[in-house]
């Protein structure tokens, strides 16, 4: 009898470890698949956020390198951090003295006022570290006949990638796609969000990213190389919501001597969600755990409006591309954008950014026929980049805080009367007859003008380059992976007042209320 009690209890054990673990796997398949999980950062002041409507403080330990400093400081950027310069330790001699007075001068920096802010020798150039202390300074030495450093970085460029094949010419690229902005229920709140009339569906750029860039990691998979999205969904990256931000955004308003208003604190704080920790949250997640060769900031662009109670069409449509650069003088005062700028020089970004972006361009001009978009000669927010009509460098959050190559496409237009009609029809396989043209859908379009563009740059001879201090300004000096796009009819660019540029990530918002042109 003992036995058989013993017996009894031991199949009972068995059973209900058994029914556990069938339980925990069917959990396990309906639970979402977890993000990457963000490192910590050595920032060391309290944070603070917003939780339920009260502020907690968040010890050191537990924030993320995201976090959201205690109050607003002058000397950053909209939530940056005090850099650490001693990271620089590892570029010494990895610029040459001739290339970083080039890169300031022509790529990295609208005017002059760079040179208040940087002290050149003949070895080296002496860096003001702290703008509330500008006695403090880094001093950079610049490669020479003894020291030639290689730079520290993740990434690779074309020459540092190995053998390709004809079958898979992207073969071991390590790709990000960023899907500009969030789209679904936060399409609204950060301005991407068109209604042309009422009854007629909203035209939602984070939406539209997102179906050009879950096609686009097909395709260029296909063809080799490794995809990662930075969001796969219309939902945010970042772990923060635009409460969380009250506390900072009332600082930033009482330091700039602004109204502080229940109205005026949200909607700061609805700005530091979508447009800062946004972008800080996805270039965490690009740097600390993607780690590509290259970015794909992948965005449709929009030209303001000057009745926004009123809105209307465009009949002339354009395109360009947005390297990072053109700091402006309040830009670089900033100690964290000055850093940024500086590590963007020692880890030889622009060379291989701007002609991946050349390529690109061209490409995408071929495929789409668009023209390209011409900001005003006196511009105080951008640089022409080689004579390229489709090559702009701007300072942009996500291509200064993305550590690698980025390619910043800015195609069609949301209030386009070619493109708006496109969007609306929606993607479809194959040719369909739109606006009078037999074509395909304007997503897949998109698609196949980024990968033909990667692929005609990852496959074409590799040539040795002029230095910096010899390269020609004569227009007809360039490479021809950029012909197509140099040779494009002058008569098409299209100059348009400074205060209607297009902006894209950081432009022209469709609030009905609200017609403000954004630039950080």
């Amino acid at each position: 009898m003992p036995r058989k009690n013993l017996a009894l209890e031991i199949s009972l054990v068995v059973c209900a470890l058994l029914g556990a673990f069938i339980v925990q796997a069917v959990v396990s398949q309906t639970k979402p698949p977890k993000m990457p999980k963000f490192e910590r950062s050595n920032y060391s002041e309290e944070i603070v956020g917003i939780v339920k409507g009260e502020t907690v403080a968040i010890s050191e330990s537990e924030q993320p390198s995201n976090a959201i400093p205690v109050k607003y400081d002058k000397h950053q950027s909209a939530l940056g951090h005090a850099p650490q310069w001693d990271l620089l330790d590892a570029y010494q001699y990895t610029v040459s003295r001739a290339e970083f007075i080039h890169l300031m001068s022509n790529v990295y920096s609208v005017g002059p006022y760079w040179k208040d802010w940087f002290t050149l020798e003949a070895e080296h150039v002496l860096i003001k570290t702290h703008g509330n202390d500008l006695s403090k300074t880094y001093k950079l030495a610049f490669q020479n006949e003894v020291v030639e450093a290689k730079p520290k970085k993740f990434w690779r460029t074309r020459v540092e990638l190995g053998e390709s094949s004809e079958s898979a010419p992207l073969l071991g690229l390590r790709i990000a796609i960023d899907p500009g902005h969030i789209g679904g229920d936060y399409a609204e709140i950060e301005h991407r969000r068109f209604i042309l009339k009422d009854g007629v569906p909203p035209i939602q750029e984070g939406n539209m990213t997102l179906t050009v860039a879950e096609l686009l990691m097909n395709q260029l998979e296909s063809l080799g190389a490794t995809v990662h999205l930075v969001r796969d969904k219309n939902s945010p990256v970042n772990p923060f919501r635009p409460e969380n931000y009250y506390a900072y955004a009332e600082s930033k308003l009482i330091l700039n001597k602004s109204a502080v208003t229940e109205q005026s604190v949200k909607r700061e704080a609805d700005k530091l969600f979508y447009r800062n920790g946004e972008i800080r949250a996805r270039a965490e997640l690009v740097n600390q755990e993607l780690k590509p060769d290259i970015v794909l900031c992948l965005h449709f662009n929009a030209d303001a409006e000057p009745d926004p109670e009123d809105p209307s069409l465009y009949e002339k449509e354009h395109f360009h591309m947005i390297l990072n650069g053109a700091y402006t003088q309040s830009e670089l005062a900033h100690d964290d954008e000055r850093f940024q700028c500086v590590l963007k020089i020692l880890q030889g970004n622009h060379a291989e950014e701007a002609k991946l972006t050349a390529a690109a361009a061209a490409s995408f001009h071929a495929e789409s026929g668009l023209p390209p978009y011409q900001y005003t000669s006196n511009s105080s927010r951008a640089v022409n980049v080689d004579g390229n009509p489709f090559l702009w460098a701007r300072n942009l959050i996500a291509n200064r805080l993305y550590d690698c190559p980025v390619l910043y496409f800015e195609p069609y237009l949301m209030n386009g009367k070619d493109s708006y009609k496109r969007m609306q029809v929606g993607d479809y396989s194959g040719l369909g007859f739109v606006n009078g043209k037999l074509r395909p859908s304007i997503y897949r379009e998109y698609v196949n003008a980024v990968t033909k563009g990667l692929v005609n740059y990852y496959t074409a001879e590799i040539v040795v380059e002029k230095p910096p201090e010899t390269l020609s300004k004569d227009p007809q000096v360039i490479d021809p992976l950029v012909k197509v796009a140099a040779e494009a009819d002058p008569k098409e660019l299209q100059s348009q007042p400074e205060d209607a540029a297009s902006e894209s990530a950081e432009s022209a918002e469709f609030d009905q209320s609200n017609s403000e042109v954004e630039t950080e």
